[in-house]
């Protein structure tokens, strides 16, 4: 029997019970596929910075980087917000991705046709939306240097340094390029290179790349103008690259051309271990309360099947059983529509694990 080390690393908020209904679903593909997946949960973010006053202990980083692939609930919260920013639940993802190496992070945006209603724009505009933002994860103002508050001539100044070196940008664009080739060979690059010198160097660096890859048509897009068109018309996009900073935001904002943050998974890659976590936040407000959405965690397994476990007949099963639970009808609070039936987090969690059980290949 084939053996797959996954860390889970619950963290925060709903964190906990999201991870665990995809991790019900991982044991439905277990079954079926006839593999075994050896998973050892770790403490990060907030619970851990609560029992060993720091957000990322040692023992969780070597539990990462031991693995196959991490799979990631979400961490942070009012609670922690007081702390300095050194310890905040925050530098535990960040460490996380540094010391993985993660460079990319990719995040599919796409729209069910039976949520359609569920977005808050007109279901002409998001009918069809299948596009990925590949965002950079390791550069710009996350990383940079100098950073922090002090104080110069009896005032406090904040300071973050956005940065990227030549390297940096070459190794995500060649990334986006290679998966623009395997989808409608379309990439567009996000900037602001009109007034930012550093995304004037981003710019060169893409286009440089691009010479390398004549089948795939770049454009380039200022940041504010392709917030604009997310909203105007969405289905122009095939992949999009851009920054640490922008692709934080842009990708926030498409989540709800979904419906719902709650419907966006995402995959973090570097040369090794990968991770995987669903794109929104911890939502302490309604932890604990079975209402969470646990599909963005239940697809983001479904990318770590694909990308990291080669499984791929077995990523698009988890995949096909989301869709055909939605089409059920079944619907968590926050993609709720009428006529539908509202479930909660762990029912939504059952109903997908018996889908990947019994539906036919």
């Amino acid at each position: 029997m084939k053996k797959y080390r996954i860390a889970v690393l619950p963290g925060d908020g709903i964190g906990p019970e999201i991870v665990r209904e995809a991790v019900k679903v991982l044991g439905g593909v277990a079954e079926r596929a006839g593999v075994r997946f050896e998973l050892e949960e770790g403490f990060v973010g907030g619970a851990a910075y609560d029992r060993f006053g720091t957000p990322l202990p040692d023992q969780v980083m070597e539990l990462a980087l031991s693995s196959d692939a991490v799979l990631l609930g979400a961490v942070g919260g009012p609670k922690w917000e007081p702390l300095d920013y050194s310890v905040r639940p925050e530098r535990g993802l960040l460490g996380l991705r540094s010391g993985l190496g993660l460079y990319a992070n990719l995040r599919p945006v796409v729209v069910f046709e039976d949520l359609l209603d569920a977005s808050p724009l007109k279901p002409d505009i998001v009918r069809g939306i299948d596009f990925l933002i590949v965002r950079e994860l390791l550069g710009d103002a996350y990383f940079g240097k100098p950073r922090g508050v002090r104080i110069e001539n009896g005032q406090r100044i904040g300071i973050n340094t956005m940065v990227y070196t030549e390297t940096e940008i070459r190794r995500i664009a060649k990334m986006a390029f290679g998966i623009a080739q395997t989808r409608r060979k379309k990439l567009l690059s996000v900037d602001k290179a009109n007034v930012l010198e550093m995304t004037g160097l981003w710019r060169e660096v893409v286009t440089e790349v691009g010479r390398d890859y004549p089948d795939v048509a770049l454009q380039h897009m200022y940041v504010d103008n392709c917030a604009m068109q997310l909203i105007r018309n969405p289905v122009q996009f095939d992949v999009i690259v851009t920054t640490n900073m922008f692709g934080d935001i842009l990708s926030d904002e498409a989540s709800m051309l979904t419906g719902s943050l709650g419907m966006l998974p995402s995959a973090s890659l570097g040369e090794k271990t990968a991770m995987y976590e669903p794109s929104h936040g911890s939502a302490p407000d309604i932890a604990g309360k079975d209402i969470a959405n646990p599909l963005a965690t239940i697809l983001s397994a479904a990318m770590m099947l694909r990308y990291s476990l080669e499984m791929l007949e077995e990523a698009a099963l988890v995949e096909k059983s989301v869709r055909t639970v939605l089409k059920e009808g079944f619907r968590t609070q926050d993609i709720r529509q009428e006529g539908a039936v509202v479930v909660g987090t762990a029912e939504m969690g059952d109903r997908v694990a018996e889908k990947v059980r019994t539906l036919p290949a």
